[in-house]
């Protein structure tokens, strides 16, 4: 059964991405609502953006 461990690390190693992925998307829309200055908030958006894979808004 050495395929076991195998898969095992790759579903930890997979779980941990998206962990990682979900933590990351939260802080930028956190800092998208609550920046101090407009600029930043227009960054974090564009930010928000690129990492969703969405299209601007027009």
């Amino acid at each position: 059964m050495p395929v076991l461990p195998a898969l095992l690390d790759a579903a930890t190693f997979g779980a941990a991405g998206a962990t990682v992925y979900t933590t990351v998307l939260a802080t930028v829309a956190l800092t998208s609502v609550l920046a101090p200055t407009p600029d930043r908030r227009r960054d974090a958006r564009a930010t928000l953006t690129i990492l969703m894979r969405r299209r601007p808004p027009r």
